[in-house]
C-alpha cells in the first residue's frame, strides 16, 4: 500500500508563507513521479506542481513565481514552498503518485495522501 504523508498545513495571513511536506517510502520517492494537488471548498481538484523521476518540475502557470518544489533525498521528502499566499490559495492540499512518466505528464495520479489543510485569511 502506497503511503504518502502530507504535513505542514495551517492557517496564515495573506502574504505569508507555508512549506508543505510529503514524506514517502524510499522506493516510492525514488521510483515514481510525485505531485501536489489542491481542492478548494466547492471547487474541482487542480494540479499545483509535479516532479518526475528525471527531475523535471512542472508548476501550474498561475502559481509560478509563488510556489516551488524542492526535495530532500536524505529524508525521501518532497516539499511545496508557498509564498505570498492569497485567500484563494485556501484549500486541502494533497500529495499524489503517478505510475508512469506518461501518467505524470498527463496528470493521471493513482495514489493519494490524506491531505493537509491550508487556510489563508485576508
Amino acid at each position: 500500500q502506497v503511503q504518502l504523508a502530507e504535513s505542514g498545513g495551517g492557517s496564515v495571513q495573506a502574504g505569508g508563507s507555508l512549506r508543505l511536506s510529503c514524506a514517502a517510502s524510499q522506493y516510492i520517492y525514488s521510483t515514481y513521479c510525485l505531485g501536489w494537488f489542491r481542492q478548494a471548498p466547492g471547487k474541482e481538484r487542480e494540479g499545483v506542481a509535479t516532479i518526475d523521476t528525471d527531475g523535471t518540475v512542472r508548476v501550474a502557470d498561475a502559481l509560478k513565481g509563488r510556489f516551488t518544489l524542492s526535495r530532500d533525498n536524505a529524508r525521501n521528502t518532497l516539499y511545496l514552498q508557498m509564498n505570498t499566499l492569497k485567500p484563494e490559495d485556501t484549500a486541502m492540499y494533497y500529495c499524489a503518485q503517478a505510475m508512469t512518466a506518461a501518467d505524470c505528464y498527463y496528470i493521471k495520479f493513482r495514489y493519494w495522501g490524506q491531505g493537509t489543510r491550508v487556510t489563508v485569511s485576508s
